[in-house]
């Protein structure tokens, strides 16, 4: 799930999921933002408090302090004020369904394709934000474009609005450095994933106390870091697009051939041993283990620079094989955004205040990085770093979340990063795979039943199958018959319906 401002020890299961966008286009005035009507100034509106629902991802202590800053922002443009609501990531589906389900005070929250989206829009707990857009969100128009806001719509109507980050993500595998040279390991000839094979068994004889190769993170397997640079999940998995294509013609993944060989692979991989017995239950992130010394090499979903970033996670150089090209989804594009909560008392000052995340660069840097020469300093350069005295151990502001916040390309560039990464994440994302089904949104409720069910058995058998522990003679058909039971032939049987649906109206 996208840019990962990983500064800090903070694991979420979010960060693998997450990435970023390039640089700001046509609505960006380098700070001011666009007056929030044609007609309407600052001073014509009446006071309004903004209250504004996030992940809270990171440290925010000083956050009161960030917003006493924003809101000077704020109050001068669109005489608003901004109360931010940072929820931890583990309670936030609780939570908004709470505060969503009642007339709390909520203006605007983050949204994902994964956490509902589809439903709260289906339910009537977000408003529409077609016309808002046209009337307030020129900046946010101009910026996202047509075809990515088209990826969020569901019911004919856009409900949320995307950050400007990594819409797209490549595949492949991160390595040591120092180990792929200490061993002149050729990492040219490494075309598809089993060609792994003869360097994991290097590391297996020569540096018996590493693990060959992980997942990418402490909730992922193998194999969920590979399936989405194959098919379209097309939301949840149960049901996808072979090849982002396949004619929209939706099918089983989990009794595919291809997915059959990929975790036969991975099954060889940890007889072998080169995966670690405890796999399914590490609760120890890829990084951490290779900078202990611990692994080698685990398997990513990556974006323009992610070497660099990840080499200072690890403390030591880092090289990938890209093994998939890049590729966007509707979930890829959908997977963090912001909707208006129908709770809201003035969802037009929430779009205001929604396209300044686009087109302000001031607001944008200080939401993503806090105060200057308190939470972040300068450098001769034009990049910036954590100021004199403060890192990640004591930092009361981390930058984990520039990816989550309006356009990330308008945000400052962290020392280390190439200073053109948001031209080099714009390129790549322009040059990724579409699938053909972008824009198709499933909406769960008429399964919502048999969508549980099946949940259950993939909590029973895919973490076991996808890292290795489970051998797939035995327990993949045992897999597929529990789904059949659980219902997922009816599921894939209503997203067909839907995708058939929805090309009739897009297509």
């Amino acid at each position: 799930m996208t840019r990962k401002w990983k500064r800090t020890a903070v694991a979420a299961a979010w960060m693998a999921c997450l990435l970023l966008i390039t640089a700001c286009s046509g609505g960006n005035k380098g700070g001011g933002g666009t007056a929030p009507s044609e007609n309407d100034s600052a001073g014509e509106l009446k006071p309004y408090e903004i209250t504004v629902a996030f992940w809270n991802i990171g440290n925010t202590k000083d956050m009161d302090a960030v917003a006493a800053e924003v809101n000077k922002l704020t109050k001068a443009k669109i005489n608003a004020t901004v109360k931010f609501l940072p929820i931890d990531i583990g309670a936030w589906q609780q939570q908004m369904n709470l505060m969503l389900a009642g007339n709390e005070k909520l203006d605007l929250l983050v949204t994902a394709t994964g956490m509902n989206y589809g439903t709260q829009a289906a339910k009537g707990q977000l408003l529409p934000l077609d016309d808002l857009l046209e009337k307030y969100g020129q900046d946010i128009k101009a910026v996202v474009g047509p075809d990515i806001l088209k990826a969020t719509t569901t019911n004919g109507s856009i409900y949320g609005v995307p950050s400007v980050r990594d819409w797209a993500a490549d595949y492949g595998v991160l390595m040591r450095k120092d180990i792929v040279d200490k061993y002149n390991i050729d990492l040219s000839k490494v075309k598809t994933y089993a060609d792994m094979e003869p360097i994991l068994k290097i590391i297996k004889e020569k540096e018996p106390q590493m693990a060959g190769i992980l997942p990418e993170g402490t909730s992922g397997t193998i194999i969920s870091s590979i399936t989405p640079g194959l098919v379209d999940p097309l939301n949840d998995e149960n049901g996808v697009l072979p090849d982002f294509d396949n004619n929209l013609k939706v099918v089983n993944w989990y009794e595919s051939a291809e997915y059959a060989e990929l975790i036969n692979m991975v099954r060889s991989w940890y007889t072998a041993g080169y995966i670690p017995k405890d796999i399914s239950t590490n609760q120890i992130s890829s990084e951490q283990l290779v900078k202990a010394g611990k692994a080698f090499s685990f398997v990513v979903h990556m974006k323009p620079g992610y070497e660099s970033k990840e080499s200072l996670l690890t403390g030591t150089p880092m090289v990938a094989v890209r093994l998939l090209p890049p590729v966007a989804t509707t979930s890829s594009i959908s997977n963090v955004m912001f909707s208006i909560a129908k709770n809201s008392d003035d969802p037009e000052r929430a779009m205001m205040f929604l396209n300044l995340l686009y087109s302000d660069k001031e607001l944008v840097n200080l939401i993503d990085f806090g105060i200057e020469g308190k939470h972040y300093a300068k450098n001769p350069d034009g990049t910036i770093n954590y100021p004199s005295g403060v890192d990640a151990s004591n930092a009361t502001y981390a930058p984990v979340h520039g990816w989550m916040w309006g356009n990330q390309f308008l945000s400052h560039v962290w020392e280390g990063d190439d200073p053109n990464i948001w031209e080099l994440q714009k390129e790549f994302n322009d040059s990724a795979k579409k699938s053909k089904a972008m824009g198709f949104s499933f909406t769960v409720d008429p399964v919502k039943t048999e969508a549980a069910a099946v949940q259950s058995v993939k909590d029973q058998y895919k973490v076991g199958l996808e890292t290795g522990t489970l051998d797939p003679a035995k327990y993949l058909p045992e897999f597929i018959d529990k789904l059949k039971a659980a219902g997922i032939d009816k599921i894939i049987a209503e997203k067909q319906k839907q995708l058939d649906e929805w090309a009739a109206n897009n297509q």
